[in-house]
């Protein structure tokens, strides 16, 4: 008896000290991982704050970029992710129902599927470069151009919306689609009524983490979007992207690294300004769905 005691007093304390080091080591990642962000934010506010101005976000660029500011090239960033998203979000939704709802899970056609959207999301991106400038640029007449730019990004951003959605429609509860069918609803009105409002959640990271994924992407944009800084009057115009002129600071002006830095704090708060207003409207029509009351 006594020695049972004994035995399960050691098991206590070795599970004790083992919850203590995993939290630690998990305390200890958290706090690398968030002092690594700091580290880089701080870098570019000490290198880039003093450059910030209005004139800095509405003015053209000048002398290669030293002087000037970067309104052309926020425009162009911004009317590149539109045309991203406009087909990546119905095309990576979409296939994702058909892998969830139409296709028998673990099939040869479902794993063929999803072992291509791994595939694609494996490729450098720099290849997705050269495809769309052979593929969009020339094949179609497109020529260096935003909506060039925008429909590569696409293919590279559309396995990220596939999984995340897939991710998300899987998780849900499984007496969901039988409960429906049981109301007599069609598969269409509890895909539309149902399933997709219930994995929005998912849904709305995936578009996130694309946007996320566009706006910061240089490599493509370098063989499809062009290089030019002037206002762009369509989607049919060369236009510059902030992360190409980024990359083009710091590596071909020289004494550029400041504006580099100034121009990446814009990158940074126009990807949070947009991640944090889809969270928030994501948000807002799920209390409006579930909660009308509210």
């Amino acid at each position: 008896m006594s020695f049972s005691a004994d035995s399960s007093t050691r098991t206590a304390t070795r599970s004790g000290w083992a919850d203590r080091a995993f939290g630690f080591a998990g305390g200890a990642a958290a706090f690398l991982t968030a002092g690594l962000f700091g580290w880089i934010v701080w870098d570019l506010i000490r290198l880039g704050w003093p450059h910030l101005s209005w004139s800095f976000f509405t003015g053209e660029v000048e002398d290669a970029g030293r002087q000037g500011g970067v309104g052309p090239l926020l425009i162009s960033s911004v009317l590149i992710l539109v045309c991203c998203l406009v087909p990546a979000v119905p095309l990576g939704v979409g296939c994702a129902l058909w892998l969830s709802e139409c296709v028998r899970r673990g099939s040869l056609t479902a794993r063929l599927v999803t072992g291509g959207v791994d595939l694609l999301a494996s490729v450098p991106s720099i290849v997705f470069g050269l495809f769309g400038m052979v593929f969009f640029c020339q094949k179609l007449g497109m020529g260096f151009s935003i909506l060039s730019g925008g429909l590569t990004l696409a293919g590279m951003i559309l396995p990220i919306l596939v999984r995340t959605t897939l991710t998300a429609l899987e998780s849900l509860p499984a007496d969901l689609r039988p409960a429906a069918a049981a109301l007599g609803l069609t598969r269409t009105t509890s895909i539309v009524r149902i399933l997709l409002p219930a994995a929005m959640p998912g849904i709305v990271v995936g578009v996130t983490l694309g946007i996320g994924r566009a706006l910061s992407e240089t490599a493509a944009l370098l063989f499809t979007s062009g290089y030019s800084v002037r206002w762009p009057e369509s989607i049919h115009d060369s236009g510059r992207a902030l992360s190409v002129h980024i990359y083009d600071l710091a590596l071909n002006v020289a004494n550029g690294g400041p504006m580099a830095s100034s121009t990446a704090l814009v990158l940074l708060a126009l990807i949070l300004i947009i991640n944090a207003a889809a969270v928030m409207l994501s948000e807002r029509w799920m209390r409006r769905r579930y909660h009308p009351e509210a």
